[in-house]
């Protein structure tokens, strides 16, 4: 009889015992809103999407122009285009049309970057350009008279000053040449007023359906 009742015993607390919830390690959904951290030492809040996400997409900016520039010993370009950009991430994707209106002979329009094809940009070449890097500032001027003053323009919510790439139509995906340009919803030279479009050793121009937005 001893022995029956042993055996009942045993077998209701394997019973009561199979049927309870097994135990876990792992927090609930409750515990991981209350917690502070995500188990690895951090702040769900500051990981780099939770923080720069919002921060970033505030701080874009986006852009279209189109101008002919011109100024510098020889040598007219039309550009055309436009884009976005982000300061803080250092961020920029731009890309447009190119063509020398007439022979560049100066700056670095004037030779070209591809072996297979040298010389500089002439007139009726070009089909278009892209960027190879956002650059916060650079020095300019608009004719490259030693009397002219030397200015700067900033990178800004109203101005980018991009490194971009230039490509003849003969050159396919390879670079023809590369060099800095301006483009801004403002005037860039206070001894040139109406201009907001530089190309490095072409000269300026007043830049037309300027548009910068946020």
């Amino acid at each position: 009889m001893m022995k029956k009742v042993g055996l009942i015993l045993i077998g209701t607390l394997f019973v009561v015992a199979c049927g309870q919830t097994p135990y876990t390690s792992s927090p609930s959904p409750a515990a991981l809103a209350e917690s502070p951290s995500s188990g690895n030492g951090r702040s769900d809040k500051s990981t780099p999407l939770a923080a720069s996400s919002p921060a970033q997409g505030q701080a874009r900016v986006g852009f279209g122009f189109n101008g002919t520039v011109s100024g510098f010993p020889t040598g007219e370009v039309f550009l055309t285009g436009g884009g976005a950009y982000n300061r803080t991430a250092h961020f920029v994707d731009a890309a447009g049309g190119f063509k020398c209106l007439a022979d560049v002979l100066q700056g670095p329009l004037s030779t070209s970057i591809n072996p297979d094809d040298p010389g500089p940009c002439r007139a009726g070449e070009g089909v278009r350009w892209d960027t190879a890097a956002l650059l916060p500032s650079t020095t300019f001027k608009c004719t490259g008279a030693a009397s002219e003053t030397l200015k700067t323009a900033v990178t800004s919510d109203k101005t980018v000053v991009l490194q971009a790439d230039f490509y003849r139509a003969s050159n396919g995906n390879d670079e023809s040449f590369t060099g800095k340009i301006i483009v801004s919803d403002g005037d860039i030279a206070p001894d040139f007023p109406g201009v907001n479009l530089w190309v490095e050793r072409v000269g300026c121009g007043a830049g037309r359906a300027m548009n910068f937005s946020k």
